[in-house]
C-alpha cells in the first residue's frame, strides 16, 4: 500500500520505535520525523501526508492542539503514556489511539485498521427510508406490561440479575440481564460499561471516558471503549 506518514513525537526513543516498526512491518512511506509540533507544521507545507502518528504531550503545541489546525483529509493515530484523552481524540479524524510504550503486537492491530481505513472505497451514503411506524416493544415491570418507544429510551442500567430504563419520564425495573437486553436492541445503542447500554442518538456530549445524556455522567469502560468510539467516530465532522 502507498502511504506517506509522518512521526511527531518529542520523544527520540518512541520516534525511534515507531520507525523501526513502521520500515519492518510496512510498505509506507516515512516522509518525515519532527520533534515538535511548530516543526511538524512547517513540514507540512511542503510535504503532503496521508497520516500522522501524533503525540499529544509536547512543548509548544500539544498533539490536540496541532490536531485541530490540520486538514480534514489527515488522517490521525494518536501516541501517548495517558489513556484519558482517548474519547476527546476522535473529534480529529482518528484511526486509532495507541498507549505507550508501544508493543508489536499492538501496532500490528494499529496497522490493520490503517490499511483498511485506506483501503475502503468511497461509496456514496444513502439514507434509508424512514419506518413507517415507529418501534415500539413493550416492557413487562412488575404486573405491567408498558409500551415504550426505542427513541425516548435514554439508556438502561444494569443492576446484578436486572437491568433499569430510563426514559426521560420512567423508570422501569426489567427481570432480566443487561446482556439479554442488548442482543434484542438495534444498532442505535451502544454497550459502554458493564453496567450501562446507551441510546447513542440520545447522547448530548461525550468527554473525559464519559459520555453525558442531560445531567447523567456515564463512564467508558476500557473494555468497550474502542468499539463505542469507532462508531462515534463515523459520525464526527
Amino acid at each position: 500500500m502507498s502511504l506517506h506518514c509522518l512521526i511527531v513525537d518529542d520523544e527520540p526513543n518512541a520516534v525511534s520505535l515507531l520507525e523501526m516498526f513502521i520500515r519492518q512491518n510496512t510498505s509506507w512511506d516515512l516522509a518525515g520525523k519532527c520533534y515538535d509540533a511548530p516543526e511538524a507544521l512547517n513540514f507540512l507545507k511542503t510535504h503532503s501526508v496521508d497520516l500522522i502518528f501524533l503525540d499529544i504531550n509536547m512543548p509548544h503545541l500539544t498533539g490536540m492542539e496541532m490536531a485541530a489546525l490540520l486538514p480534514p483529509s489527515t488522517s490521525i493515530v494518536f501516541t501517548t503514556a495517558y489513556s484519558e484523552y482517548a474519547a476527546d481524540s476522535y473529534s480529529f479524524p482518528t484511526i486509532d489511539y495507541l498507549l505507550k510504550p508501544i508493543t508489536l503486537k499492538r501496532f500490528y492491530a494499529a496497522m490493520q485498521k490503517i490499511e483498511a481505513h485506506f483501503a475502503k472505497p468511497e461509496i456514496p451514503t444513502i439514507e434509508p427510508n424512514p419506518p413507517t411506524e415507529e418501534e415500539y416493544f413493550f416492557i413487562k415491570s412488575g404486573r405491567m406490561l408498558h409500551k415504550v418507544l426505542l427513541k425516548d429510551i435514554l439508556y438502561f442500567e444494569g443492576e446484578k440479575e436486572y437491568a433499569r430504563l430510563v426514559t426521560p419520564t420512567q423508570r422501569l425495573l426489567i427481570y432480566r440481564r443487561l446482556k439479554d437486553i442488548g442482543e434484542q436492541l438495534s444498532s442505535s445503542f451502544a454497550r459502554v460499561h458493564n453496567s450501562y447500554i446507551v441510546n447513542i442518538a440520545r447522547l448530548d456530549s461525550i468527554r473525559d471516558n464519559h459520555v453525558f445524556i442531560g445531567a447523567k455522567q456515564i463512564p467508558i469502560s476500557e473494555k468497550f471503549r474502542e468499539a463505542f468510539m469507532n462508531r462515534i467516530r463515523e459520525r464526527v465532522f
